[in-house]
């Protein structure tokens, strides 16, 4: 389904945190501990192995091998962490990494075009894709069986959640 080589974000460099090379990650997946299943990362044009992490105050405190001061943490201020696609856990039935879902073309259970996903939200009940029309509206609607039945190379819509 999605490309292989595709890179996936999972952090931020959000800064130094000590003296000692260690730094502040903003996070954009579950958590601190799935950093863990990673030993690579890539950091735009290098490469950093992860020493260790830890969850801290909104975000994570990590240590890499090739960062050893706080003047190396500082220099990389900004650095997206990524891996490619294929590098992550396989999923379950009835799973899917929001990443996989950006860009799909939607389509209502009556066969018309809708548009596009363009973002996937969590307000604390559950996934809601928000899906933007040609005419550049966008509308939201929930991840679930009954308002998305399918998804795959494309994203169908009930026709009951299409605005």
């Amino acid at each position: 389904m999605a490309n292989a080589d595709r890179p996936v974000t999972l952090a931020a460099i959000a800064g130094a945190h000590g003296v000692r090379g260690e730094v502040r990650l903003k996070l954009f997946g579950e958590g601190a501990d799935t950093l863990r299943a990673f030993s690579i990362f890539d950091a735009g044009a290098r490469k950093l192995t992860l020493k260790s992490v830890r969850p801290a105050n909104q975000g994570a405190v990590a240590t890499f091998a090739e960062i050893t001061d706080r003047s190396g943490a500082e220099a990389l201020r900004g650095t997206v962490l990524t891996v490619p696609r294929s590098a992550l856990p396989p999923l379950g039935e009835g799973e899917y990494y929001h990443h996989d879902l950006l860009g799909l073309p939607c389509v209502s259970t009556d066969g018309g075009a809708i548009g596009e996903v363009v973002a996937v939200e969590n307000f604390g009940a559950g996934d809601i894709l928000e899906i933007a029309k040609p005419d550049g509206k966008r509308f939201m609607v929930p991840m679930n069986d009954r308002a998305v039945p399918k998804w795959g190379e494309q994203v169908v819509v009930s026709s009951d959640f299409v605005e």
